[in-house]
């Protein structure tokens, strides 16, 4: 009779190419080359789970969408405010429909103890972490796009100039990157808590604050069509994902050890 771990990684093990038995480093290019393809493993695990089941994707598009309705019938939508009110409004969508995302991280595998078999398996721990937090971010990525349109859509302000959209949407993805690590590493607390979700909030959004100030303050400006102005803040959400996810892959393996 298989342990369950066993019977819980089935599609991790249809990955197995990628954990070569024993240690055959024989240059760095080679170590990294295997680091590289371990990460890349454990998201397309991730990520197959979520094409059949579209569980995360769905939840956090549609939850963004009424939210966006939402304000747009809450406020004012004919008056030169709306376009104020765009950044601040993107941005905590994008931010609780990301978590709703990242919030189920590990959540199957808790259920079925394939987190125990994951662990045990030749990949190191930061290239676990580094793998959920990329097939995170390629599901909450797509989020972004989908706010911008949305309140485009619904506040009636109309799309930006291409250069300005393609800014905005890298001071979104950059901003999502941050607060995708984030969650990705805290979800492993809150997972194995009672009221996991509502935990996995008090614990992101203090961290997520300083996120949101200067995504604000890059999309205001990218949007408004000042995009000199946006750079400095785009420069910080850039080096916010940074740390974010150097952070996790260090932090990451003393919370799995709890």
């Amino acid at each position: 009779m298989p342990s369950s771990p066993e019977r819980a990684l089935p599609s991790l093990r249809r990955h197995e190419q990628f954990f070569p038995k024993g240690v055959r480093r024989t240059s760095p290019t080679a170590a990294h080359l295997e680091f590289l393809t371990q990460v890349l493993a454990i998201a397309a695990k991730d990520l197959s789970i979520e094409r059949r089941s579209r569980e995360r994707v769905l939840a956090a598009a549609a939850f963004s969408a009424l939210v966006v309705l939402l304000f747009a019938l809450a406020f004012d939508r004919t008056g030169a405010g709306s376009r104020e009110l765009a950044a601040p409004v993107i941005w905590m969508t994008l931010v609780f429909g990301g978590l709703l995302a990242v919030a189920r991280t590990f959540h199957l595998e808790r259920e079925d103890d394939a987190l125990t078999g994951l662990l045990q398996s030749p990949a190191p721990r930061d290239a676990i972490y580094l793998g959920k937090t990329l097939a995170n971010a390629v599901v909450v990525f797509p989020l972004t796009t989908l706010v911008l349109v949305a309140f485009a859509l619904l506040f009636g302000t109309g799309f930006p100039t291409p250069p300005a959209f393609g800014l905005t949407l890298v001071a979104l993805s950059l901003g999502a990157l941050a607060f995708v690590a984030h969650g990705t590493l805290l979800a492993v607390i809150s997972t194995g808590a009672r009221s996991g979700d509502a935990l996995l909030l008090v614990l992101v959004l203090p961290l997520a604050v300083p996120v949101v100030i200067f995504g604000v303050d890059a999309v205001s400006a990218s949007m408004a069509g000042r995009l000199a102005e946006a750079v400095p803040a785009i420069r910080w959400l850039g080096g916010f994902a940074l740390v974010s996810l150097c952070s996790g892959a260090v932090l990451f393996r003393y919370l799995v050890e709890e």
